[in-house]
């Protein structure tokens, strides 16, 4: 820590050179000045921790210069000590209006200035390490407001991520850990679609209130598999939904993971079809995947965004949950190539599909093997 600086104005050479010496042996760093406008020059040069200013100079009195000093906006705090030789009483009151922290008077008693000295450097001291505390609470502050603004746009883009992916992914995005999946991208894709079968009918002649609770309960335990096998939802359409595997991130095994998932969800629809029927609703399951290339990104307009795939693959993958019977899980045949090995199939031949020129050799998935 580099020495205490003082200031020594005086327009005297030898009062100059008697309280130089004499800082200067107690440890002090020492610049002066003859003047008072050199003072306010050297204060600015030197930024000095203490002043001794004489009173009585040519020019520009010691008391000017302490308003000087006072005005100034990085001095106003710096400690000035009056230094005098006239009536101590009246060159006291003055100093005081002037701004001064302390008074002493001609001749000067060493003792009485090394002690003073220290006292005012003491009371700088703390005044510059209190500074430095608010800088740094105001830095830390400036830290913190932009850290909180940070997390609450992590954290509203986590929730519009959770709208799309399993809360792992949408916090694996915000961490930095996958790309931006609203970026528009081409990806393989395994695509399943799944509605009810009846659900129209059911919804024209039942109570609003029986509909929503049978698919609030539908949704629940569909949504509950989805985030189990790592699925990204990619739209609600009433009772049907479209769900795909390998994007945002690609993932192992995605058409496995949508098998299982799909079959899954057929047992469990099952069970519901059973409390269903009790309560005289006559609905029932189907589904279809493929597996292709596709378009992903975001759609829409600023304000209202979708999470979308387009494609050949989620066309195809809609059309074979149209033609899926209840019950059934229709594949095509390109995704059954890659997991033949998983499951027990039946074909159901080739089908004249909507949008496609050529029939489609579909099979429905009967079990998982093993």
């Amino acid at each position: 820590m580099s020495a205490p600086k003082i200031l020594v104005v005086d327009d005297t050479p030898q009062n100059v050179k008697l309280l130089a010496d004499l800082l200067t042996v107690k440890g002090y760093a020492v610049a002066t000045a003859a003047s008072g406008p050199e003072a306010l020059k050297q204060v600015e040069a030197e930024r000095p921790d203490l002043v001794l200013l004489d009173v009585v100079m040519p020019g520009m009195s010691g008391y000017e210069v302490c308003r000087k000093i006072r005005e100034n906006l990085a001095t106003q705090v710096l400690p000035v000590v009056m230094v005098t030789s006239l009536d101590p009483a009246q060159e006291r009151i003055k100093g005081i209006e002037a701004g001064a922290d302390d008074f002493l008077t001609k001749p000067i008693n060493q003792p009485e200035l090394l002690a003073r000295v220290r006292s005012l450097l003491r009371i700088k001291e703390m005044y510059d390490t209190i500074q430095a505390q608010a800088a740094q609470l105001t830095e830390w502050n400036k830290t913190l407001e932009e850290r909180v603004q940070e997390q609450v746009a992590q954290l509203e883009r986590l929730g519009r991520l959770k709208r799309f992916f399993s809360p792992q992914l949408a916090e694996l995005i915000v961490a930095g850990g996958a790309e931006d999946p609203l970026k528009t991208h081409r990806r393989e894709v395994t695509v399943v679609f799944l509605d009810l079968r009846g659900f129209t009918a059911f919804a024209e002649t039942s109570e609003p209130e029986e509909v929503m609770g049978v698919l609030r309960e539908y949704h629940a335990e569909m949504g509950k598999l989805i985030l189990e096998h790592e699925g990204t939802l990619e739209r609600f359409t009433g009772d049907g939904m479209m769900i795909f595997f390998n994007d945002p991130t690609p993932v192992p095994n995605p058409a496995e993971r949508a098998l299982r998932m799909a079959v899954a969800m057929r047992d469990r629809v099952a069970e519901m079809i059973a409390k269903w029927r009790k309560r005289g609703y006559h609905l029932d399951f189907g589904v279809g995947i493929a597996q292709g290339y596709a378009t992903i990104g975001a759609i829409g307009f600023e304000g209202r965004w979708d999470y979308g795939a387009i494609g050949t693959v989620t066309n195809l993958a809609a059309r074979l949950c149209g033609e899926a019977r209840p019950g059934q899980i229709l594949i095509s045949q390109r995704l059954l190539g890659t997991v033949e090995e998983l499951l027990e199939v039946e074909p159901v031949g080739e089908l004249t599909l909507k949008g496609f020129s050529r029939p489609v050799t579909t099979h429905n998935v009967l079990r998982l093997k093993g």
